[in-house]
């Protein structure tokens, strides 16, 4: 299988660098950040709004061979789907720099996550609230590995709304994971979540090094 590595904003094959996708002589600071949930969260699409860099995509065409081995959920306005990660990068300061990894959501890719966690800092889980069942699995794999994350729940316009608190019950979320409304495909929103995480983090830290 071939992968396509394309900018998602134009559909145009990645031909190289351009002046504004190299790194700030500011920088001091790298940070990896994993994005993960099911098939059609909107991973691809938050790596692709908050990026500040031309970000790099590996989506194939779904054909119907994924039929009764994918969770082929909204597939009828879907076309395409990652097949080995999502690549993006976004300044969080003139210091610090994300790094930003989205994870294949079709479950017969996720043999490719135990890479992609490797030397992450944390991550941010996606949900659907159409299917918040795909989401144990993902939250689950976190919690095994020790990955701090947090939960965004992208605002799709026809999944239902949910109080926050009923859905961190649902997902049996400890009180101290934060868990927000976003918008995926919106540059703020997104760096909104990033922002939380990061926050998290920091907390983490600081609660480590008073003990």
């Amino acid at each position: 299988m071939d992968f396509n590595a394309s900018d998602p904003r134009t559909g145009h094959p990645v031909t190289g660098p351009r002046t504004e996708d190299h790194l700030p002589h500011t920088a001091q600071a790298a940070v990896k950040i994993v994005i993960v949930g099911g098939f059609g969260v909107g991973k691809t699409t938050m790596v692709g709004a908050v990026s500040e860099i031309r970000p790099l995509t590996t989506e194939e065409t779904m054909t119907q061979a994924g039929i009764g081995v994918d969770d082929n959920f909204g597939s009828d306005t879907k076309t395409a789907t990652t097949v080995a990660m999502d690549f993006g990068r976004i300044s969080i300061t003139d210091q610090l720099v994300l790094y930003l990894f989205g994870t294949p959501g079709q479950e017969r890719f996720w043999f490719l996550w135990n890479g992609l966690f490797e030397g992450a800092l944390g991550a941010v889980v996606l949900l659907d609230t159409r299917r918040l069942e795909v989401s144990f699995d993902v939250i689950g794999r976190l919690e095994e590995r020790g990955v701090p994350f947090v939960v965004a729940v992208n605002s799709f316009p026809d999944a239902p709304r949910y109080p926050l608190d009923d859905l961190r019950t649902a997902l049996d979320l400890p009180p101290e994971v934060p868990i927000v409304e976003c918008d995926a495909r919106r540059r703020a929103s997104s760096r909104d979540v990033l922002m939380t995480l990061m926050h998290f983090l920091h907390k983490l830290t600081t609660a480590r090094q008073t003990v």
